[in-house]
């Protein structure tokens, strides 16, 4: 009930955002039409189409997304043709073509009929608009849509996104009746309502023309998140939920900005914060029953294991995703731990819950546990079932689970190998087993598998999609969804922007043209760059900079000292290792072919 009442009061808050500007003509144009039969259908039919479209675009991926554009498309031929009857009417009867003639008749049919007729035409319209308003992604919103990304299709995710919908049509709605006084009123005391029909016919063509252009997704959104993100997270923070630490299996938000980013990366800072467990070498309580592993959708170097084929071993489950520098940190010991141990009754479990959309192809997963030498079984987790089972929150996260199937400890993040070793060994004695090794594993990781220093690494994991993207230096800032010619500006620490022309989408960027480039300024010993080829698989060739020139020594695994270097599938780059004193350098990479996509940033 609380995530109800704050997604509708967010929903609210949109009145005053900027962002709903664009479908403020298509409302206004049902001023002085009774508000039941007319006003009210047509925010319904707003509402209840924007629900549908985002929980879609949230659990479908991009297909989802292309078919909301081609909708967008359709609607802003029939708006546009609603626009020009209000600026002409008498052109009406000569109008022709099927999608305008279709305009012709929602409007003319929505002034003269009463009853269901009305009602219905009023819908339609209210649908239209719908496919049209692109409000802006606050923390409400982010936290919604990152929710139901994480727990897929079902009813709460689009309950909470029908009460955004509602609260903006609240808002909308009052703003209308007192709008739609004034109308009445100017109607009849000036005689003048022709011109009030062509002014608000004209607005509805502008606004058509500002959706077109991507007005509602670009310059709109910069400022709409400056007026409303601050509310709405005051929102956030006096309605949710006073919860204290209840043991490992809790959910655990360990976070200090937007919290639309429930799933990421954590790191041992996170650690301190999220209240990991410290035990003694004796004391290990069970925090939970281990959860089931069934919502699997395909297993890996192993058949499908359940937890009564378990029960009598120990298991280590590790959730990783591929892409993720933390996880390829820590593989290095889950992978030395699952050889020890194996013949001593220790299993592993590798779970890989995706955290981009590529990292769901079953066939990426495979190849990347071949070439980071895991032969453990690994579950693949893309409908995040078994993340949701143990209420996880981070990548990477093990979980220790006892003979008897209980979960006796967990650790967030890299670090703390050695005592990660411990509980494995003390849960292998008190399975019973004689003569467990008590020294610890020698680690050799190379690349970037390396662990970072801490102290150095100055820059944030800082995701390229407009959904997370922080820190953005341009102009013009983020234009979703929408190809734009970006140019180069000067950063500070930790600011980044694109060069050439790209498409910016919810998880990444996509260069539509050659010639392009993204630059940061950072600072840490490391710097990884998420990237993939074109969509047709073609290599895409690079050339990396450091302080505009090339990286000689302080090159990474992926490049030469030259700063050549090829994106051949989707993965995690290590474009620079510093091999001197770490300080604030400028990164730049410039790719020579088009149809690239960047994902994240990431740092050691």
């Amino acid at each position: 009930m609380t995530f109800f009442v704050l997604a509708y009061l967010a929903g609210v808050l949109t009145i005053v955002s900027p962002c709903i500007l664009p479908v403020l003509p298509f409302v206004f144009a049902r001023a002085g039409q009774p508000f039941l039969k007319s006003t009210l259908p047509l925010l319904i039919g707003m509402a209840a189409t924007f629900a549908a479209v985002a929980t879609l675009a949230a659990v479908g991926g991009s297909w989802a997304v292309e078919a909301n554009e081609y909708g967008r498309l359709i609607a802003m031929v029939i708006l546009a043709g609603f626009g020009v009857i209000l600026l002409f009417p008498s052109i009406a009867d000569h109008l022709t073509r099927p999608i305008v003639a279709l305009g012709a008749r929602l409007t003319h049919t929505a002034e003269r009929q009463s009853g269901l007729g009305a009602i219905g035409t009023s819908l339609m319209l209210g649908a239209a608009t719908g496919l049209l308003w692109a409000p802006c992604a606050g923390p409400v919103l982010g936290l919604i849509l990152t929710g139901a990304a994480l727990e897929g299709a079902n009813t709460g995710t689009t309950v909470l996104l029908v009460a955004y919908a509602l609260g903006a049509a609240t808002s909308l709605a009052l703003a209308l009746l007192v709008g739609g006084r004034v109308y009445t009123v100017m109607k009849r005391s000036l005689g003048i309502s022709e011109w009030l029909r062509r002014g608000v016919g004209a607005a509805v063509v502008l606004a058509v023309v500002a959706i077109a252009f991507g007005l509602d997704t670009g310059f709109l959104t910069q400022i709409s998140a400056q007026s409303t993100a601050s509310l709405e997270q005051s929102l956030i923070d006096r309605l949710k939920p006073k919860t204290s630490p209840t043991g490992a299996m809790a959910p655990s938000m360990a976070m200090t900005g937007n919290p639309a980013n429930a799933m990421m990366s954590a790191n041992n800072t996170m650690m301190m914060q999220s209240g990991t467990s410290q035990p003694t070498a004796s004391a290990l309580p069970v925090e939970a029953i281990s959860p089931s592993f069934d919502g699997a959708v395909e297993w890996l170097n192993s058949p499908p294991l359940t937890t009564a084929q378990l029960k009598g071993k120990v298991v280590l489950v590790d959730f990783w995703t591929y892409s993720c520098i933390n996880c390829l940190r820590s593989i290095p010991y889950v992978r030395a731990w699952a050889e020890k141990y194996k013949d001593q009754g220790l299993v592993v479990i590798g779970v890989h819950s995706p955290e981009f959309a590529f990292e769901k192809r079953v066939e990426n997963v495979k190849k990347a546990t071949v070439d980071l030498s895991v032969g453990y079984p690994v579950a693949i987790d893309n409908d995040y079932a078994i993340w949701r089972c143990f209420n996880n929150q981070y990548w990477p996260a093990h979980y220790f689970i006892d003979a008897e199937g209980r979960v006796r400890h967990h650790h967030f993040g890299e670090g703390e190998y050695e005592q990660s070793e411990r509980v494995i060994q003390q849960l292998l004695a008190e399975a019973g087993l004689k003569g467990v090794a008590s020294d610890s594993v020698a680690v050799s990781a190379k690349g970037a598998e390396i662990a970072s220093n801490e102290a150095d690494v100055q820059s944030p994991e800082t995701y390229i999609g407009y959904m997370r993207a922080k820190n953005f230096l341009g102009a013009d800032g983020i234009v979703n969804d929408a190809a734009h010619l970006y140019t180069a500006e000067k950063p500070r620490r930790n600011e980044w922007g694109l060069t050439g022309n790209w498409n910016v989408g919810p998880e990444g960027a996509a260069l539509t043209q050659s010639e392009g480039s993204i630059y940061y300024r950072f600072r840490a010993r490391d710097l990884h760059l998420v990237l993939g080829p074109s969509s047709d698989g073609k290599p895409v060739r690079f050339k990396v900079t450091i302080d505009g020139k090339p990286p000689g020594e302080n090159h990474g695994t992926d490049t030469d000292a030259d700063g050549n270097g090829t994106v051949t599938e989707e993965r995690l780059y290590q474009l620079v290792r510093q091999s001197g004193s770490v300080e604030d350098h400028t990164f730049e990479i410039r790719f020579l072919d088009a149809g690239l996509e960047a994902y994240a940033f990431t740092f050691g």
